[in-house]
């Protein structure tokens, strides 16, 4: 599977409380759900009015399908080629 970056425009995403991200991620979860095997969910960034999130999927059309699904917007869909960390200088 491919991994990538979602950008989504939540506006005041980053003022939430956990109850209302639980409901964000239970929406998340039950389409993964109904796609898998073609998606998982990773994790995700919450920062002020977005949320970045990294996903596996077989293609971006299964991403497009989960934002549908979710009620949950796929602004900006990236496909990640590589990863590097702080590991990545020991090369």
């Amino acid at each position: 599977m491919k991994r990538f970056l979602i950008e989504r425009d939540i506006p005041g995403i980053g003022a939430m409380s956990i109850v209302e991200l639980c409901g964000a991620s239970r929406a998340s979860n039950q389409a993964v759900n109904e796609l898998s095997p073609n998606i998982q969910w990773q994790h995700s960034y919450v920062a002020d009015n977005k949320a970045f999130c990294i996903y596996h999927a077989d293609s971006e059309d299964t991403i497009h399908k989960h934002a549908e699904l979710s009620g949950i917007p796929a602004t900006k869909i990236t496909e990640v080629s590589q990863i590097i960390d702080p590991l990545t200088a020991n090369n």
